[in-house]
């Protein structure tokens, strides 16, 4: 009900400022026959309700076809364009791997604050708990702030990596992640917080989280989650499609890369 009340107050409103050209507007005023015609558009739009509904569902339908086709050039690009970087993705010995032995590939892009990577975590753990076969390439994005900029680094620091499940899982519980949240999750691992930033503040941990934006922007990522499987980007927390993409890559109806 409130779209469609939203509908016919935008519509009445577009209605009522429609003009004769022959009729100047004085001191941004409506005219007589402005105003008329104004009343009448209301009168007509109480009087048929549905064709507010008409409406509504028309550009429901438009908004839907128009995501669909941005979705449809988007996955065509992503198609082009990930073979080129296949290797960047899947093989940089710097990113936190967890099941580094399975023979299917998937690779995240992912931020500590994005409301939709925490909703998707515990899906991503239990499909990797449940699906040794599975490698998965966890690359930190951080594109929510601060906070998320030093989780990112400090998780590719070794102890991070060497505790990546496990800080991935308190990260994205807390709601939202600040640095002492980040503090705090390191200490109940029984690690030093302050050691732990210290080895994360360098040059080289750095160029990576800034090779891993550059990485998302040549592949036009355009935000959080987004999941790769062979040739194919599945955007957001669509687990079902990441769940289908990585059935087809069972079955072998999607590239794989060789193992190295």
């Amino acid at each position: 009900m409130k779209t469609n009340l939203a509908a016919v107050a935008a519509l009445a409103a577009a209605l009522t400022a429609c003009h004769n050209p022959a009729e100047p507007v004085a001191d941004g005023k409506p005219s007589r026959a402005e105003a008329a015609f104004g009343r009448s558009v209301r009168a007509y739009l109480l009087e048929h309700p549905e064709v507010i509904e008409e409406a509504v569902a028309k550009l429901q339908d438009k908004k839907q076809a128009e995501a669909e086709a941005q979705a449809a050039a988007a996955q065509a690009d992503a198609r082009k364009l990930i073979p080129h970087y296949r290797a960047e993705l899947e093989r940089d010995p710097r990113d936190f791997v967890a099941n580094p032995d399975g023979k299917v590939t998937v690779v995240e892009f992912f931020d500590y604050n994005c409301g939709y990577c925490k909703l998707a975590a515990p899906q991503v753990l239990k499909l990797i708990q449940e699906n040794p076969d599975i490698r998965f390439v966890f690359k930190e994005f951080p594109i929510f702030g601060a906070a998320s900029d030093s989780a990112a680094k400090v998780a590719l620091t070794p102890a991070g990596k060497a505790n990546g499940l496990a800080l991935y899982q308190a990260w994205m519980a807390e709601k939202p992640l600040d640095e002492a949240g980040i503090d705090r999750q390191l200490a109940a691992l029984g690690l030093n917080p302050s050691q732990v930033r210290k080895a994360s503040d360098t040059p080289e941990i750095a160029k990576q989280v800034a090779e891993i934006r550059a990485l998302a922007a040549k592949l036009k990522v355009q935000g959080t989650p987004a999941f790769i499987v062979g040739d194919t980007m599945i955007p957001g927390a669509d687990i079902g499609a990441l769940k289908a993409a990585i059935t087809q890559a069972k079955a072998g109806e999607l590239k794989q890369p060789a193992a190295g």
